[in-house]
């Protein structure tokens, strides 16, 4: 069945199969860039990547630290609460290359050797070093799978140097805590050394009276050691006299022992001891004799007393004959042991003397050794003069020292008393936390600021206006590839050129809004939006359907085939600054100039919270109204011509 449209370029009816055809060009295309490009981080799992884990594990505080492993147990296990994620291999590194020879692996993910030695360089005592992983992906990769490895290779990353600086973080914080406590340590020792330093000062205040008494009692010391050495002089040389006349003594009482030791005294006593023995006997004799005679006298001295004698004479003449008497008895007892008296005498005197005499020679060498230790003793003392003198010297400087020790002392009292102060200000002024408060701190701080209503979707917001923009401008595009613009009977028609216009713009305004509805139709069932939200876009589908096809019949009108290529650039420019932001600044000028702007723009506020929906809708009906009037032009262009024109379409006979 064929319909009354003209075909362009072609005289052959157009039919329904054309309309249909005509009609599912912009479902066509914007089923198949919705189904491939929507919310692809939802199907990663066609992503096939290799994971190479070379690092060696460290060992901080006897505890094994796999921070390789960590990390590739984040890559296979994902991040958050997204379930979706590529397919990961754990591989080895000819494994993973041939595999991205191949096409196997679309990405390969290289943990180097020191990634756990670098990931932990931070603690005390090593270099800070970053932790690097290597991505690798093939040079005939696809456009978005870099991007998209990259996205999931740096969300794990992220979430692994997070947990470290958490942990670094946590524990520097618990170490402000220990530094406080050790700082009011700290200023409680400065307080208790400030008390002991001043107790110091005032000590040392004192210190210099003393050592000038010290220097004081060291001259007198001095003096006196000087003194006693001239003393000790002398008495060495009176020990030294004493010690040679005791040498003198000794030869003396040794030539006694020679004198007392005579053999011709005993050989006399010897002879007389005879003697002796007979005049013991008298003696004895006599001695009876006188006893009598004493007791005569007694009895005479007895009667003198009454006879009137004088006393003195009475007790004088007792007195004598008791001493005659006694006298006489003593005679008799020594008279007999005297020989033997003086052998004895002569024998234990010599033996005596010569004793005496050796003691007499140890007198003397020990007066000697004494004489020779009181000169040392002499010299002794002039040294402890000296060495007093010294003394009494360095006792001046210690107490010229001393005031200056007192002074810095009392410094160092003021400045630990000031330091006791700046601590405990310091320990004050440290945080203390709890471990939980360390903990939620670190976790805060570790990653400060936290996009909120950003998504990390590779299928924004505006993807879904864009291809349904694009669909819609090359359904219109195709509606003048298979319809003609103008109509070949301008020219002979009596039609108005308005009239002639909308015959070729009615089918493809309708073809243009069945378009809008259908695009509208696809992409709610892959994006499944609000009721009202989708009735707004399906308006702005079906206006923006309108409106292309006037623009392209303006174009092909106006320009023939030019026309189209012009609609194809136009197509491809909506694409180029749809995309990302970082277009030339001369692009993004133009495309804001071109129709498919405020179609785009109005899709984009019809499904999020922007504005734009009415600026978009007189946006286009500007365009259709500015499109048919250039396509009226164009038709009455097309309704003059030449003779030659005619002669050309239609020659003569022959």
């Amino acid at each position: 069945m064929t319909l009354p449209i003209e075909r362009a370029r072609s005289k052959r009816p157009v039919t329904w199969l054309t309309i249909i055809g005509v009609l599912m060009l912009p479902v066509v295309i914007g089923g198949i860039l919705v189904a491939a490009l929507y919310n692809p981080t939802d199907r990663l799992d066609a992503l096939n990547a290799a994971i190479v884990n070379d690092d060696e594990p460290v060992t901080i505080d006897d505890q094994l630290v796999p921070l390789g492993r960590q990390l590739t147990a984040g890559l296979v296990e994902g991040a958050g609460d997204d379930t979706s994620n590529l397919t990961w291999t754990i591989s080895n590194a000819d494994d993973a290359a041939s595999g991205l020879a191949d096409g196997t692996y679309a990405a390969v993910v290289t943990i180097p050797e020191n990634f756990s030695a670098a990931a932990t360089s931070t603690a005390p005592g090593g270099t800070p070093e970053r932790a690097t992983i290597e991505v690798t992906t093939p040079p005939d990769s696809l456009v978005v799978d870099d991007a998209i490895t990259a996205q999931v290779t740096q969300t794990a990353t992220s979430v692994l140097g997070e947990q470290l600086s958490s942990t670094y973080l946590e524990n520097v914080f618990l170490g402000f805590t220990d530094l406080g406590t050790q700082l009011g340590t700290a200023a409680d020792g400065a307080a208790q050394l400030a008390d002991g330093a001043q107790q110091a000062a005032d000590g040392a205040a004192e210190l210099p009276g003393g050592a000038s008494q010290l220097a004081s009692g060291a001259t007198e010391l001095a003096t006196g050691a000087d003194s006693l050495g001239s003393g000790l002089d002398t008495i060495a040389d009176g020990t030294s006299a004493s010690a040679s006349g005791a040498g003198q003594l000794a030869d003396g009482l040794r030539d006694a022992a020679a004198g007392v030791d005579n053999q011709d005294l005993v050989a006399a006593a010897q002879a007389t001891s005879t003697y002796a023995d007979s005049a013991a006997t008298e003696t004895a004799a006599l001695a009876a004799s006188v006893g009598d005679l004493a007791q005569t006298l007694g009895g005479l001295q007895a009667q003198c007393a009454t006879s009137g004698a004088s006393a003195e004479f009475c007790a004088s003449l007792g007195g004598d004959a008791v001493t005659a008497a006694t006298s006489a008895g003593t005679a008799s007892g020594y008279a007999t042991p005297t020989a033997d008296g003086i052998a004895q005498l002569t024998s234990q005197s010599s033996a005596g003397l010569l004793t005496a005499a050796g003691k007499t020679d140890e007198l003397a060498a020990g007066l000697s050794q004494l004489a020779d230790g009181t000169a040392q003793s002499a010299d002794g003392a002039r040294a402890l003069g000296s060495g007093a003198s010294q003394l009494s010297d360095g006792a001046d400087q210690l107490s010229s020292g001393s005031a200056t020790l007192a002074t810095g002392v009392q410094s160092l009292a003021d400045g630990t008393d000031d330091l006791a102060t700046g601590l405990r200000t310091a320990s004050q002024s440290v945080p203390s936390y709890t471990d939980a408060e360390a903990q939620s701190l670190a976790s805060v701080v570790a990653d400060p600021v936290a996009a909120e209503g950003s998504g990390d979707s590779l299928f924004g917001a505006s993807a879904v206006p864009l291809l349904a923009t694009l669909a819609l401008w090359f359904g219109g595009l195709g509606t003048f590839v298979a319809l003609q613009a103008v109509s070949r009977r301008a020219l002979t028609s009596r039609a108005p050129s308005a009239l002639l216009a909308l015959r070729g713009f009615a089918p493809a305004a309708a073809l243009g809004a069945l378009q809008g509805v259908l695009v509208a139709v696809v992409v709610q069932l892959a994006a499944s939006y609000d009721v009202g939200q989708w009735f707004t876009f399906a308006g702005l589908c079906v206006g923006a359907g309108i409106a292309f096809a006037a623009v392209n019949q303006a174009l092909v009108a106006v320009l023939g085939g030019a026309g189209r290529w012009i609609s194809a650039l136009i197509g491809v420019l909506a694409v180029a600054t749809g995309v990302v932001s970082t277009v030339p600044g001369v692009l993004s000028e133009v495309a804001g100039l071109m129709p498919t702007s405020p179609a785009y723009n109005g899709m984009v506020a019809a499904l999020t919270a922007a504005d734009g929906v009415g600026a978009a809708v007189v946006g286009l009906a500007v365009w259709a109204v500015l499109a048919f009037a250039a396509t009226t032009i164009a038709v009455a262009r097309r309704r003059t011509t030449s003779v030659r024109a005619l002669l050309r379409s239609a020659p003569a006979g022959a």
